[in-house]
């Protein structure tokens, strides 16, 4: 691939209708968010500990969602889930919004990657345990200042697995024509300026934290 990226934080995949995709990998992303509820604050109530947060863009509290080390942009094991910015004044709901944020903010990092490399993307798709919150829904559009759609399956892998299954069994002559018939979009959640200007703000102090743990998290292990 002539864009693929030279340092491998951006993997290069040959995708199933026979052309290339990116993949940037977190290794924790809503594991982060069910670390929190479950393990620290030891709660089921996930809807309820978001229905506080309002002050979009607005979060001094940053987290670093390197639960399990991580993958795309930093390729560093060592890396390690991090909070920073808490004062006397910090929240329960300011430290949910900063995991739910983080995670977005890593996200972001996988995409200026494939921007350097001259894709343009202007809407995604989500699925899975993070799709069910319209609050993160609303942050990764804003963070990444795209339209963000919800479909009609919250499964990823294993329904991508079950439609090429169907392909090669001949239910469907193509990919495309199985995805069209199957995946529909139920939900759109779209950026507002506002919002993407302060949360472009926000990333700018973001990516700056790990260059300068990175020294500290190396002599952790």
């Amino acid at each position: 691939m002539e864009c693929a990226d030279e340092k491998n934080a951006l993997h290069s995949f040959a995708h199933a209708d026979g052309k290339y995709h990116f993949m940037g990998v977190m290794l924790s992303a809503a594991s982060c968010n069910k670390w929190w509820m479950d393990e620290i604050l030891q709660t089921k109530g996930y809807d309820k500990e978001q229905e506080e947060i309002h002050r979009l863009g607005e979060n001094p509290v940053f987290f670093l969602p390197y639960l399990m080390g991580e993958r795309t942009p930093h390729n560093n094991p060592n890396a390690r889930g991090t909070f920073i910015g808490m004062n006397m004044s910090t929240t329960r709901e300011d430290m949910t919004q900063a995991v739910l944020e983080g995670v977005a903010y890593a996200i972001r990092d996988s995409f200026e990657i494939a921007k350097n490399l001259g894709v343009s993307v202007d809407r995604v798709r989500i699925t899975g345990g993070g799709a069910k919150s319209p609050l993160w829904c609303k942050i990764i559009a804003n963070v990444l200042n795209v339209k963000v759609d919800k479909t009609n399956s919250e499964e990823g892998p294993a329904f991508g697995a079950a439609i090429l299954a169907a392909v090669g069994c001949g239910k469907y002559k193509t990919v495309e024509e199985a995805t069209s018939k199957l995946i529909k979009v139920i939900e759109t959640t779209e950026q507002s300026p506002e919002l993407v200007t302060l949360y472009d703000k926000k990333y700018n102090i973001f990516k700056e934290i790990y260059p300068a743990l990175k020294g500290i998290y190396n002599i952790m292990v």
